[in-house]
């Protein structure tokens, strides 16, 4: 549960808690401290009420009217002194901490909080040998409250600064070392996505800069191998390309005559079919093999290198492919979306795009057993989109790439493009992104 709190929380709750702790603490110690300091202050006026009413009685004792003479001093005290007195048929006295002179300025509830030290002292007042009333001590401790709530708010008050401008710095310093903190983690969010060109800003304590120096030291080591794998890439691209090239120049040369020379041969024999006899349905039989073999030959001529891409353009060559899709598997609902602008695309991006629809098209025939199918390739400022899509089975979950797919991943990885295979909505789609700008090509030593 604590891992899973934010770092500003993590340094503002034991700070908070330190705080509110020390005010507690002082709340303590002021109300253990509040009770003797009261007690002590008082304690010579709470001691003097004998001394007084001693010397009260003798005037009395002395006096020819007593009760007169006692009249005389109850109304000699001050409303306001601590020494009242206080007849006997008025009751005991009121408690200094209900007495409302205490509560005018001081809360209530802050009164209640502190302990009242028994400060009760009482001397009989006597005439003529019967006991009258009482010389109480009653003292006002409004003055001595107030004093014990403006320390409260002092200790209250000292405490909230003392946590506002804390908890100020903390989050200033919790801010200067997350945010270099938050920049690393993004920053080798973007490494782990293959952005390796952004910097990680370096800032914060030593330790950071460090760690962000060190993650952009390696952003570039990783750039460069990713460019050097890329070049790598490109010139195996390259160089499958020269061996198809070569390897269909053979083909084209050398066996395309030599089918042509046997299929002409084959329709003499025909032509002199009723002197060859029993010849002529064999002449018939190698005839339509050669005539299935030619056919067999285009066909592995325009996978190894279809000559026309040069001559028509990529979008005219991308349409020939989908007609003979169409001839071919004429139980596949194809549609298509082709961008005419393709045409203006040449060279080894050409090709791969040419590659990567005519791939996922025999994938779509040979093994997803669809009956729709889908084909969009469209260039979007300096993107180039092509996507795939068919209603068939779909892939099996432990072979996303085969092998053909997979040779169509390194060409497009060369090109600094990225290829995707995914299943949504009941359709698989093949999805294929290139920028309109081919990588540069690595050398090719012959």
């Amino acid at each position: 549960m604590w891992q899973r709190l934010s770092f500003r929380t993590q340094l503002f709750v034991p700070l908070g808690a330190s705080f509110l702790a020390a005010l507690i603490l002082g709340g303590i110690l002021l109300q253990i401290f509040a009770t003797d300091q009261l007690a002590d202050e008082n304690e010579p006026a709470r001691r003097s009420i004998g001394t007084i009413a001693t010397a009260l009685n003798n005037t009395l004792r002395a006096s020819d009217n007593p009760q007169k003479t006692l009249d005389a001093f109850v109304r000699s005290l001050d409303a306001s002194s601590d020494i009242q007195f206080r007849r006997i048929e008025d009751g005991p006295p009121v408690s200094p901490k209900d007495d409302a002179r205490n509560l005018k300025v001081v809360p209530r509830w802050f009164v209640d909080l502190l302990t009242i030290p028994d400060m009760d002292a009482a001397s009989p007042v006597v005439i003529d040998g019967r006991h009258v009333g009482n010389l109480v001590f009653v003292p006002d401790l409004s003055a001595d409250l107030f004093e014990k709530w403006i320390g409260f708010l002092a200790l209250t008050g000292l405490v909230a600064v003392l946590m506002s401008l804390t908890g100020i710095i903390a989050y200033l310093f919790a801010g200067s070392a997350l945010r270099p903190l938050q920049n690393l983690g993004q920053g080798l969010t973007r490494i782990r996505r293959g952005d390796y060109a952004t910097p990680i800003p370096v800032g914060g304590p030593p330790e950071i800069r460090q760690s962000c120096e060190e993650a952009n030291a390696l952003a570039t080591t990783l750039a460069r191998l990713s460019q050097d794998n890329r070049d790598l890439l490109h010139r195996l691209v390259s160089l499958q390309d020269d061996e198809r090239r070569d390897l269909a120049r053979e083909l084209h040369d050398e066996l395309g005559p030599l089918l042509f020379a046997i299929r002409a041969g084959t329709i003499a024999l025909i032509d002199a079919e009723p002197q060859a006899g029993n010849l002529g349905n064999s002449a018939q039989d190698v005839l339509q093999s050669v005539e299935a073999l030619q056919q067999t030959n285009r066909r592995i001529l325009d996978r190894l290198r279809p000559l026309y891409i040069e001559e028509l353009g990529l979008a005219t060559s991308v349409q020939t492919l989908l007609r003979n899709f169409r001839k071919q598997a004429p139980h596949i609902a194809l549609t298509d979306t082709i961008d005419p602008d393709l045409n203006v695309i040449d060279g080894p991006l050409a090709r791969t795009i040419y590659r990567v629809i005519q791939e996922a098209l025999t994938n779509v025939l040979r093994h997803a057993k669809a009956g729709s199918a889908h084909v969009e390739a469209t260039v979007t400022g300096e993107t180039l989109a092509i996507e795939i899509s068919d209603d068939g089975g779909g892939f099996p979950a432990d072979n996303v790439f085969g092998r053909g797919l997979t040779g169509m991943h390194e060409r497009v990885r060369a090109l600094s493009g990225s290829l995707s295979l995914l299943r949504a909505d009941e359709r698989t789609y093949v999805r294929c992104r290139l920028p309109a700008e081919p990588a540069r090509e690595a050398p090719v030593n012959s």
